[in-house]
């Protein structure tokens, strides 16, 4: 049988606890917060995606022109081909370039497929 560590707490109602299970707890509280400061982060980088096209409604048209000349060509604004150019253009993962894409066709342009 397993050896348990002698070091011990107890609770209000007298039950022992060996301190590995505190550590355990400790590890999982921990392993909590972090995960819930990770999933802010991608938030805020969507949220700053979506601004920089609210503020540069120019960029923005510009980009508009640049999906109407796809679909021109019968191909979608959200093209696999699109989303590289427009990555490309602005330095940007293809994730966040999509996400852009996106943003720009739903606030400038919703004739752009």
């Amino acid at each position: 049988a397993e050896a348990v560590s002698s070091v011990s707490n107890e609770d209000s109602f007298g039950r022992r606890f060996p301190m590995r299970s505190l550590h355990n707890l400790w590890l999982a509280a921990l392993t909590a917060v972090a995960s819930l400061l990770t999933l802010s982060t991608p938030t805020q980088a969507q949220s700053s995606l979506l601004e920089s096209v609210k503020r540069n409604p120019s960029e923005a048209r510009a980009l508009c022109q640049q999906f109407m000349s796809f679909n021109a060509r019968g191909e979608s604004a959200l093209s696999p081909e699109s989303i590289a150019l427009v990555a490309g253009q602005r330095n940007l993962s293809n994730t966040d370039a999509e996400i852009v894409v996106t943003y720009a066709i739903g606030i400038n342009c919703p004739d752009v497929r």
